[in-house]
């Protein structure tokens, strides 16, 4: 599974003179290009645009809401090491020692599993007739 890193930074509030941009627009438009190709030379790569509320204070006790345009970028930070420990950590060790030996009877109506080597399973016998006539 990839990760990533994310960066926000505050989008540009007013446009840069442009040569060959005529109208207001066009020069945030190009302002904007700007911030998006400066970072993607870095390495982040554009995610979306935001406004959020901040609370700020303005003047001594009273607060007001003030909303915030914010660009967000991401980069991929998966390396080779990390992928490897999640997979580490899902995976058991193995016990010490033997397996116990099993060994399986076919007689009667029902198998009977014996284990050998004293293992920690009790040790089952064939059903008995009378409770399978009932079921």
């Amino acid at each position: 599974m990839q990760t990533y890193e994310y960066k926000v930074v505050p989008a540009p509030a007013r446009s840069e003179k442009v040569r060959g941009a005529k109208t207001p627009a066009d020069r945030f438009a190009q302002t904007l290009a700007t911030v998006m190709n400066d970072l993607a030379r870095d390495g982040w790569e554009y995610v979306r645009a935001d406004t959020l509320p901040s609370e700020e204070r303005t003047g001594l006790t009273k607060r007001t809401t003030v909303y915030h345009s914010v660009l967000v970028f991401r980069r991929a930070t998966a390396a080779a090491g990390e992928s490897e420990a999640p997979r580490r950590l899902l995976t058991a060790d193995a016990p010490a020692g033997k397996a116990p030996a099993v060994q399986i009877e076919t007689g009667g109506a029902a198998p009977a599993v014996q284990i050998e080597n004293g293992g920690a399973a009790p040790k089952l016998g064939a059903a008995l007739p009378e409770a399978r006539q009932d079921a």
